[in-house]
C-alpha cells in the first residue's frame, strides 16, 4: 500500500515510521521542508533507540528509512496513494482546507483520514466531494509506541472504507478500536475528563500534584496519572479540546482556570520543559512550583 502522511509533526512523523515499518510505501509531506527533515531525523533517531533497546534490527531500521521520502508539493506527496492521513494542527479550517486539497490530487479510489483527537469527521467528511472515503485513524503520542488506534466512522463513511481502515491498523501491528462519530470520540472523552477532575482537584487543594498521579498510576494501574499524562499530551491541546467538548456537550467540560493559567504562562507540559512537573531530557523531575497543593513536591 502506498501512505500518504500529511504534516510532519509528532503524529505525523510517528505514524509515517509506524506504517514504513509495516512495510508500506511512505511519502511525508509538510508545507515546510525543515519540518520534513525533523520528521524523517526523528524517525531515524526513533530506529536507532529501538536498535539500541534489541526492539529492532539493523536490518529492519534500514528498510523502513528506505521506504520512507519526504515531499513538500503536496501533489507530488498525495499522487498515486491509496491511504491518505492528515495529521495537522487540531483545526477545523484548516483540516477542511487540506481535506479539499487532497481530494483534489488524490485518485477515486483513496481514501482520505484524520488524524484528529476530537475534531468532528463527519464535519471534515462534508469537505469532500465524496465524503464517503473519509474516516478517522486517530493514533496515540507517540505513534510508534502506543497500541491503540480509535477507527472514527463518520456518518458518511462506506462501509468498505471503514473495514479496510480496520485492515489498516491491524496491519500496522496496533490494535484497532471502532466508534461512532461523536464529540471526543471515547478515548479524548475519557482522558479529558478525568486530566480535568484531576486539574480542579489540585486547585481545591485536595491533595498535591504527585499524589493525584500516584493514587490512579497504583490505583487503576494507569501506566501515568493524568496531570503527567497532561503534560505529555501538552496543556494548550488539553485547553483546545476541554473548550471544544464544552462546546458540544456542556459545561462539565468548563476548562479549570489553573489550566488557563498556565497555557497563558507558555507552561504548556513536556515540549516547553514545563507545566504540571518540571521536564529535564524528557523526564519530570519535580512537580512545576506554586502549582496548587504542592505538599508531595
Amino acid at each position: 500500500m502506498d501512505v500518504c502522511v500529511i504534516g510532519a509533526g509528532s503524529m505525523g512523523h510517528g505514524i509515517a515510521q509506524v506504517s514504513a515499518m509495516a512495510g508500506h510505501a511512505v511519502r511525508l509531506h509538510d508545507v515546510d521542508p525543515e519540518r520534513i527533515d525533523a520528521g524523517l531525523g526523528s524517525i531515524e533517531s526513533n530506529l536507532d533507540g529501538g536498535v539500541e533497546r534489541g526492539k529492532v534490527t539493523e536490518e529492519e531500521r534500514a528498510a523502513t528509512l528506505e521506504r520512507i521520502e519526504g515531499a513538500v508539493e503536496l501533489e507530488a506527496a498525495v499522487e498515486g496513494a491509496d491511504l491518505v492521513v492528515e495529521a495537522v494542527p487540531e483545526d477545523l479550517e484548516l483540516k477542511k482546507r487540506v481535506f479539499g486539497d487532497v481530494e483534489a490530487a488524490a485518485t477515486d479510489e483513496a481514501t482520505i483520514a484524520t488524524n484528529t483527537s476530537s475534531l468532528s469527521v463527519t464535519d471534515l467528511a462534508s469537505a469532500l466531494d465524496r465524503p464517503g472515503r473519509a474516516v478517522g485513524l486517530h493514533f496515540f503520542n507517540p505513534p510508534h509506541i502506543m497500541d491503540l488506534v480509535e477507527v472514527v466512522v463518520a456518518g458518511q463513511t462506506d462501509g468498505a472504507v471503514a473495514d479496510a481502515a480496520v485492515e489498516y491498523v491491524e496491519g500496522i501491528g496496533k490494535e484497532p478500536v471502532v466508534v461512532r462519530d461523536t464529540p471526543g470520540f471515547a478515548s479524548s472523552r475519557l482522558g479529558v475528563a478525568l486530566g480535568l477532575e484531576a486539574i480542579r482537584m489540585v486547585e481545591g487543594g485536595v491533595a498535591g500534584v504527585a499524589d493525584i498521579d500516584a493514587a490512579m498510576s497504583l490505583g487503576y494501574n494507569h501506566p501515568m496519572g493524568p496531570l503527567e499524562l497532561t503534560d505529555h499530551v501538552g496543556l494548550d491541546v488539553r485547553l483546545g479540546v476541554a473548550e471544544y467538548l464544552r462546546e458540544e456537550l456542556g459545561e462539565r467540560f468548563r476548562p479549570p482556570q489553573l489550566l488557563k493559567r498556565k497555557v497563558r504562562a507558555g507552561k504548556l507540559g513536556r515540549k516547553t520543559g514545563e507545566g504540571f512537573y518540571v521536564w529535564e531530557d524528557g523526564e519530570p523531575v519535580a512537580v512545576s512550583p506554586g502549582t496548587g497543593h504542592d505538599a508531595d513536591g
